[in-house]
């Protein structure tokens, strides 16, 4: 599984109904299972992003799907960033010329 970690802007809408924030967070991770995903944590910050989450997909074709459903609802903007553990980051860089 890849990993990804999502940095999350609230919208206007997203503040306004900023109570419900963990349980649309708990809905996120169940729509992630059903995707084949899974939510390894959110947190919520404070500073230029109002969260961050970190997710694992099968690919990157499930983690889209994953945030355009959630981008979809209104309440936030993401910026995602694919994320290599150390082994995966050796094998990168053991494969270069």
């Amino acid at each position: 599984m890849a990993t990804f970690i999502s940095l999350v802007s609230l919208t206007q809408h997203g503040e306004e109904e900023i109570k419900q924030s963990t349980e649309r967070a708990q809905g996120f991770a169940e729509m992630a299972a059903r995707l084949g995903a899974s939510v390894k944590d959110v947190y919520w910050t404070l500073g230029g992003y109002d969260g961050v989450v970190i997710f694992d997909a099968p690919d990157d074709e499930t983690a889209t799907a994953l945030l355009l459903s959630l981008g979809s609802k209104g309440n936030v903007r993401t910026k995602t960033l694919r994320a290599f553990n150390s082994d995966e980051i050796t094998s990168i860089l053991n494969s270069l010329p």
